[in-house]
């Protein structure tokens, strides 16, 4: 006698406010249906204004501070080295066998490549700044990075590493020694764990200058050059600095032709073992800078930043922020037992468009600084939002400062 199977598939989708299908006892169910969904909400916290701290109006700074004495930057320095002693967190395999191989032989160690799996090591770019007039046998900082998948460079050592200029001719340094990371990666088969960034190392003092760069604080034709920084560099400063250096050395400092440059004359019956105390006179004189007016943005990190002068013409300001955010929740409908169906997936979407409503604004001309932080507080803006404003601003003419993007 054959006994008959009674087969009750519930819905594919559970409906809500439907009643579920009641199974009998030794009957088949269809497999529950997923009901959780994705969500996505956008926020935004309460602001928070402190109370501006008070300074002094005049600000007097060295022209040291100023100024770069020509001649005397910085060289920069690269190479490509192996970061050993890695516990498993190294390049996977194919990344470092050759260069593996390669140090070896420089050891008379032949080793076919196939049966290196170096997991313990790391590819990495290593970098120095080679400062001027430095000489042979001094110690120098270095900065180590990851080039290969590498998760970790904790705990590792850097071979030896030849840093060579842009050129890859001339050694100028070697580098090699523990890497410092200055955190940690702890991870298991579901979990991990990391403190700071660990693809980036460095090693204080682990590079020795093998080559020196020839530095003269005096040129040929018996001129100190002072070339202004980027961020002062207005006509002001440079008149400043020369009638500052004419003040103790009459006739020894103008300004240079291309606007940029203070040319500083050294007497001709001045010893050259006095130079050096010649210049640090020079560069210990101070003066007060001009404020110059500009607005730094990033936007990346929603970050404004004004210096003294800017000023604000009078104008309307209107602004509206839209705010969309979608969230994806597929489901996954699975057929009923013996039914001969298949799988599908079921596209679900939350879609949440939100658009701020405000009116347009009066903005009054602001010629402080303080005014014209009290001004752009009263639009109530966030800082990215902000920026987009000081941008309109700007284009128009309401914002009397140079604009500059990082």
């Amino acid at each position: 006698m054959l006994s008959t199977l009674v087969l009750i598939l519930t819905p594919m989708l559970q409906e809500p406010g439907v009643p579920r299908t009641v199974i009998a006892p030794g009957e088949l169910q269809a497999p529950e249906q997923p009901s959780a969904r994705s969500s996505s909400r956008a926020g935004l916290t309460p602001r928070f204004a402190p109370e501006p701290g008070q300074g002094a109006v005049r600000v007097r700074a060295r022209l040291g501070s100023l100024v770069e004495v020509r001649g005397q930057e910085a060289n920069a320095l690269m190479g490509v080295g192996l970061v050993t002693g890695l516990a498993g967190t190294g390049d996977s395999v194919n990344m470092t066998r050759q260069l593996l191989q390669n140090l070896l032989l420089t050891q008379n160690v032949k080793i076919d490549p196939s049966q290196l799996t170096p997991k313990n090591i790391a590819l990495v770019r290593v970098e120095a700044s080679l400062p001027a007039g430095i000489q042979p046998g001094r110690r120098i900082d270095v900065r180590v990075s990851t080039l290969g998948d590498a998760k970790s460079l904790q705990g590792g050592t850097l071979a030896l590493t030849e840093l060579t200029d842009l050129s890859g001719s001339l050694v100028y340094a070697t580098a090699f020694g523990p890497v410092d990371v200055g955190g940690y990666l702890a991870e298991g088969a579901a979990a991990s764990a990391t403190k700071n960034h660990v693809t980036v190392g460095v090693l204080p003092g682990g590079g020795k200058v093998e080559r020196g760069v020839p530095s003269r604080v005096v040129s040929d034709h018996g001129y100190i050059y002072l070339d202004a920084r980027a961020s002062h560099g207005s006509f002001g400063n440079l008149v400043r600095i020369s009638d500052s250096i004419n003040e103790i050395y009459p006739s020894a400092a103008e300004v240079a032709s291309d606007g940029r440059t203070v040319r500083v004359r050294v007497p001709a019956d001045l010893p050259e073992a006095i130079h050096v105390a010649y210049l640090h006179s020079i560069l210990e004189r101070e003066i007060e800078p001009d404020g110059v007016p500009r607005v730094v943005i990033n936007e990346r990190t929603g970050t404004i930043v004004m210096g003294e002068g800017v000023r604000l013409r009078p104008g309307a300001v209107a602004y509206g922020a839209l705010t969309v955010t979608v969230a994806e929740t597929p489901q996954a409908s699975q057929p009923g037992p013996l039914s001969a169906g298949t799988t599908q997936v079921l596209p679900r979407t939350e879609l949440d468009v939100s658009e701020e409503n405000h009116a347009l604004v009066a903005v009054p001309g602001a010629v402080t600084l303080q005014e014209v932080v009290e001004v752009l507080n009263v639009l109530g803006t966030t800082p990215r939002e902000l920026i987009g404003v000081l941008e309109a601003m700007s284009q128009a003419g309401l914002v009397l400062a140079e604009i500059e993007r990082m």
